[in-house]
């Protein structure tokens, strides 16, 4: 566990950070990976499993059909690339308070994807296997930053 100064007095240990290190290999399966420096959010299993969930988002929904470019496609996908941006850009304001509302954001982003993933499998956009793993990476991005969320305002976020 590492420490993270939020501005409060001391500061308070949180188990969503990983990696200790300033730099780490990031990159995604199947593309070369580099040694790059890491930004902070990039150390939260939040952030990482939400960023993780819109890769999938994007990939999958690839295969939607082209009259759906500017319906459900667009709408998962700006669900999706909503929950990592607002945690990366929480994670850059001036206290926990500031914090939490763009998780309170992101949290907002996932359950509305959510509703996207069913409302395009029950159109017959989405195999069982890309549902599933969709859904499963939404649950787990969800209950990281619901965590997270809990986590900061128990410490007076």
């Amino acid at each position: 566990m590492e420490r993270w100064n939020d501005g409060m007095k001391g500061g308070f240990v949180a188990a969503f950070f990983c990696f200790p290190h300033d730099t780490e290999w990031l990159g995604t399966p199947g593309r070369s990976i580099d040694l790059v420096p890491m930004m902070p959010y990039q150390r939260l299993n939040a952030w990482r499993s939400c960023h993780q969930l819109a890769l999938a988002t994007y990939r999958i929904t690839q295969s939607f059909p082209k009259y759906e470019l500017y319906g459900i496609t667009s709408q998962m996908r700006r669900a999706a690339f909503s929950a990592p941006a607002n945690i990366a850009e929480g994670s850059a304001k001036r206290g926990p308070r500031e914090f939490r509302r763009f998780l309170d954001i992101a949290l907002g982003s996932l359950a509305e994807l959510s509703y996207a993933i069913l409302f395009a499998k029950e159109l017959g956009y989405l195999s069982e296997s890309d549902w599933k793993e969709l859904d499963e990476l939404r649950s787990v991005a969800g209950k990281l930053t619901w965590g997270f969320y809990r986590l900061i305002s128990e410490r007076g976020g």
